[in-house]
């Protein structure tokens, strides 16, 4: 196969993927955004939504230490532009702060600290099963190929989008909060998308024998994550019964 072929392969199967789990057609985000406001203001709902969506988005940042093949200095340099938007290491502000302090102006009962998302292991046996099981997923996939990775950064801005949308109906002032603010007004997640597939199609130009495996981990993933909103659908039908 031609390195063209590969690359051009690679595209139609992460289009493909797109179309078929892009997360703002998960029902959970129309479920949220026409949740009766008596349940969406219970600060245990929101403690949980809280919990189980920090944790999901906490291991992809922990993982994406351990991405394989991008080992040159150029590669490492850009790998590093992407953790150090994620993990605010310019400012000291990060993601995981900011979305913390969004849901806490929410009024949600924050379960954990935030300085106790610390290791993969230990927090899955605080999880629901769904979350877990996407928590093992991101742990197992990311070291393996690229293609999960790039699922995540590509799927990044659609989900949040979703989210924050299905919040306003309840609370106008969500999107002013920076973890959704200043991604949107910037395009982080956008750019990240892109990096992830152009460092992925470079590597994959370099080795075309690693395509196989990063298709497969991409395919994983976008049902994993499916699956995770899944999930966080299932605690909103739980809240919606009492």
């Amino acid at each position: 196969m031609l390195v063209t072929d590969i690359q051009e392969n690679y595209e139609i199967i992460l289009n493909e993927l797109k179309l078929a789990y892009l997360p703002s057609q998960n029902p959970f985000f129309s479920h949220l955004a026409t949740l009766p406001s008596a349940k969406v203001y219970n600060p245990n709902l929101l403690g949980q939504l809280h919990l189980r969506y920090q944790a999901a988005c906490h291991a992809t940042r922990v993982m994406v230490y351990h991405l394989p093949h991008l080992d040159s200095p150029a590669f490492r340099v850009r790998k590093l532009q992407i953790i150090s938007d994620d993990d605010g290491l310019n400012n000291g502000d990060t993601h995981h702060y900011q979305l913390t302090r969004a849901f806490v102006r929410m009024g949600a009962d924050i379960m954990i600290d935030d300085e106790d998302f610390g290791s993969l292991g230990k927090l899955k046996t605080i999880l629901d099963s769904k979350t877990a099981d996407f928590l093992s997923l991101v742990e197992t996939l990311y070291p393996k190929s690229l293609g999960a990775w790039c699922v995540i950064e590509m799927f990044a801005d659609d989900w949040m989008q979703a989210l924050m949308n299905a919040l306003l109906n309840y609370f106008p002032f969500i999107k002013d909060e920076a973890y959704f603010a200043n991604c949107f007004h910037q395009g982080v997640e956008i750019r990240h998308a892109q990096e992830a597939i152009d460092l992925t199609k470079t590597i994959l130009q370099a080795y075309p024998e690693l395509l196989e495996q990063t298709i497969t981990d991409a395919r994983l993933m976008a049902v994993g994550l499916d699956e995770f909103w899944s999930g966080l659908d299932d605690l909103l039908r739980e809240f919606s019964e009492y």
